[in-house]
């Protein structure tokens, strides 16, 4: 590379009309290297009767090579130990909130609006020097920021940081570039776009080497480049100067750059060069809300700005009950509640644009009220919720609230069964109320469905004839009610084995479900039911035929109006099914199918279908061990999939049930789903996902570890970044399904078992 630099016939030149020392001695040498041969008649030393020095000349060049490579080892050492990957997060606002315990730092004060502190920067800071340690600033890190901003002003930009070079005694003419400069600024400099190039007028940002600019729609990422060039990453659409409390997550990662406003949909951009490696601030300066000078000086509220080296600290702070203040690391003195008489305390605590109605802040009492402008500060406590609600101009945020949590779990009721059940469906019929429907295993008493009592739990309301029953499944259609239930060997056909499963449908004037539809079926697992553009859509989880044939189709069958029943859309290859899950994300459709065995092993994959011009095509396979479930749920805006893992079958013929099933989160940009956690589990057959007031959870069915059916089954808690943890553990038997369901104001759990005749009902007691 060097020499190629070298031998540029201009460099040349221009090193030869220079003269100087560079060039002399070099001229005829020099130009031989660029050719790659020596001319006929010339010598090493330029002298033609002097003998030539050829392999003087390639050792030489030899010993060249071997320091130039050594020093490219030792500057790539230096900026991998310079770039300190270990680095803690740093909070900025708190190194110039405090010069110490005494004051506030001159230029800054602390003001409140909405109950909400924040930091308010009246003139330029001094410098700080952060991150002594590292001589490279990290390639891969990310920003938290919680800013209040209530206008921008037309072509007007404001920082709300900067790191900047140390000031450079000025050469001869410096004045008349800076008055050059000044003139400039006023202009129309903000050619913004989002390939990272750079802007019109760099000279605004000669001393610049990082910075984060706000300026109208749109949030700049300003970073020293290649040259020296100022270069910038844009993202646009963010409306963040709305006089609105917003936090966002601004994450570098190599060639990519994204933007988290208040936990939603992350923006990306990919320009064409990545955030340098080699950022060199040793001797840098950082400045909050300001580049030093009183041009660009951030005119909002800041109450959080965290620097996260090698990481991007959405998954730390997101999903968020209050999104728009979500929190990382906030200074101490910003935490405290703002007094509620509005009043200034002895750290010049004042509100933020002088808001009449907040230093006026009245609390009124009542089930409903509407917030507007004129109730901006105003407090309303809600008596039947416990709650106390700030007006922010335009929705109440919460102060104080009697938030739901559970607390602990107990048996409301042990429902005596028929038989053994594999599958139970809870759903709500007009009329009558809330319905559970039960796949019993007995060919004698058949399946039956019960109606839910408040005060003695669910009671027997109709049997319904099946044998094998193994899955059921209740829709809709208009304003019709079915329930798809599924037979496992019940008859035998010509050279295989046939299962008749039945379709019922609700009859108004008997006030029972009756036989509609008959399905050939393969020892069906499971039924799904769904929608896509007003049509409706069944598919069958067909687990096998006989005894040994596993790798079979599973049917698609979509509902024929003209014929009023349900027909063969779309055949779909599956390895012993036993699950299928239906979901959307946006105007997408999946579907995802849970194989168990494909006749030899439990290692399969299983596959997620997207919908494309009517029919489902492959999307993802993930490799599974015995899948029984898949569960799809949303936290926020994040997508995941949750599948149980039934058994691992080694080549000995053993068995291993004590295995990890996985929970896998969407991946917008790779639209793959990604491995998010790993839970232990004992022949897992069923997740269920609900929510209760804001917090998530997850229970599982465990039904077997390898010597006994009688094992815990387990609640888990959504922690944010730590997953799901374990909070409650629930004593089953051969645990078959979960279903959640709320019932006269109050939430419980119910579980079926396929090895005891037996179901129970938990109410979730919460505080």
């Amino acid at each position: 590379m060097h020499l190629n630099v070298a031998c540029n016939p201009q460099v040349i030149e221009r090193r030869r009309r220079g003269g100087g020392s560079k060039f002399r001695g070099l001229g005829r040498c020099e130009r031989c290297f660029c050719r790659g041969s020596i001319p006929h008649g010339d010598t090493l030393s330029g002298r033609p009767n002097e003998p030539k020095r050829l392999p003087v000349m390639m050792s030489s060049l030899l010993l060249s090579q071997l320091l130039l490579l050594s020093l490219r080892v030792t500057l790539m050492t230096a900026d991998l130990g310079g770039q300190c990957p270990d680095l803690a997060p740093v909070d900025l606002l708190s190194t110039v909130l405090e010069k110490d315990a005494s004051g506030l730092m001159a230029g800054v004060q602390v003001r409140s609006s909405g109950g909400v502190r924040g930091i308010h920067f009246s003139g330029p800071h001094a410098p700080v020097s952060l991150l002594s340690n590292c001589d490279h600033f990290p390639k891969d890190f990310s920003i938290v920021v919680t800013l209040k901003v209530a206008r921008i002003a037309h072509k007007k930009s404001e920082y709300i940081f900067t790191i900047l070079e140390p000031k450079r005694a000025e050469p001869p003419g410096a004045l008349k570039e800076k008055v050059d400069e000044e003139v400039r600024e006023k202009g129309n400099n903000l050619q913004l776009n989002i390939s990272g190039r750079r802007g019109k007028n760099n000279a605004e940002h000669r001393r610049l080497l990082l910075g984060l600019r706000l300026s109208g729609k749109r949030l700049h990422v300003l970073f020293r480049g290649q040259r020296g060039i100022t270069e910038q990453w844009v993202f646009r659409g963010a409306h963040l100067a709305d006089d609105h409390w917003h936090t966002l997550v601004v994450s570098v990662e190599g060639r990519r750059g994204r933007l988290t406003v208040d936990c939603g949909s992350p923006r990306e951009i990919l320009p064409s060069g990545p955030f340098p490696s080699d950022l060199n601030f040793h001797v840098s300066r950082f400045h909050i809300g300001s580049r030093g000078r009183w041009k660009g000086l951030f005119t909002g509220l800041l109450r959080q700005l965290v620097l996260v080296p090698g990481s991007d600290a959405t998954r730390q702070i997101c999903p968020s009950a209050r999104a728009q203040l979500a929190a990382l690391s906030v200074p101490p003195s910003l935490l405290s509640h703002v007094p509620a008489d509005g009043k200034n305390d002895a750290r010049h605590l004042a509100p933020y644009g002088a808001d009449v109605a907040e230093t006026e802040a009245r609390v009124s009492v009542g089930l409903q009220r509407t917030c507007t402008e004129p109730l901006r500060g105003q407090l309303w406590f809600n008596p039947l919720r416990k709650a106390l609600y700030l007006c922010d101009g335009t929705s109440w945020i919460a102060v104080l609230e009697d938030r739901k949590r559970l607390d602990y779990v107990e048996e409301r009721q042990v429902l005596s069964t028929s038989s053994e059940t594999h599958d139970i469906e809870v759903f709500q019929l007009q009329g009558l109320g809330l319905m559970a429907a039960m796949a019993h295993r007995s060919t004698t008493s058949g399946s039956a469905v019960y109606r839910w009592s408040q005060q003695n739990g669910f009671q027997l309301y109709q049997n319904i004839s099946t044998r094998g029953a193994l899955a059921l499944r209740h829709f809709n259609l208009g304003k019709k009610t079915f329930l798809v239930v599924s037979n496992c060997n019940v008859g035998t056909g010509v050279g295989k084995e046939v299962d008749v499963s039945v379709i019922y449908k609700w009859s108004r004037k008997s006030k029972q479900f009756v036989e509609f539809q008959n399905l050939e079926t393969h020892c069906a697992r499971d039924w799904e039911a769904f929608k896509i553009r007003r049509h409706t859509y069944l598919v069958v989880a067909n687990h096998r035929i006989g005894n040994n044939n596993h790798t079979i189709d599973s049917i698609v069958y979509k509902w024929n109006r003209p014929t009023k029943s349900f027909e063969v859309h779309q055949r779909l290859r599956t390895s012993g099914a036993y699950d299928w899950e239906f979901f959307n994300v946006g105007p997408y459709h999946f579907l995802v199918v849970a194989n168990a065995f494909d006749g030899v092993t439990t290692s399969v994959d299983s596959v997620i279908y997207v919908w494309v011009d009517g029919n489902f095509q492959i999307l993802q396979t993930i490799k599974t061990f015995c899948a029984t479930d898949w569960e799809m749920f949303q936290i926020g805006t994040r997508v995941f999939l949750v599948v149980a893992n039934g058994h691992r079958l080694h080549d000995n013929g053993s068995s291993e049930y004590a295995i990890n099933s996985t929970i896998y989160e969407l991946d917008m940009t790779g639209q793959v789903f990604v491995r998010f956690q790993d839970i232990v589990t004992y022949s897992a057959v069923d997740w269920e996902f609900f929510t209760l007031g804001e917090e998530y959870f997850l229970v599982v069915a465990n039904s077997f570890n390898g010597e006994s059916y009688s094992l815990n089954s387990v609640l888990y808690r959504w922690q944010g970044y730590e997953g799901f943890v374990p909070v409650h553990w629930l004593p089953t038997i051969g645990c078959s399904d979960w279903e959640f369901f709320n019932a006269g104001g109050d939430s419980y759990l119910i579980y079926s078992s396929a090895k005891a005749p037996l179901a129970k009902v938990f109410k979730l007691k919460m505080y």
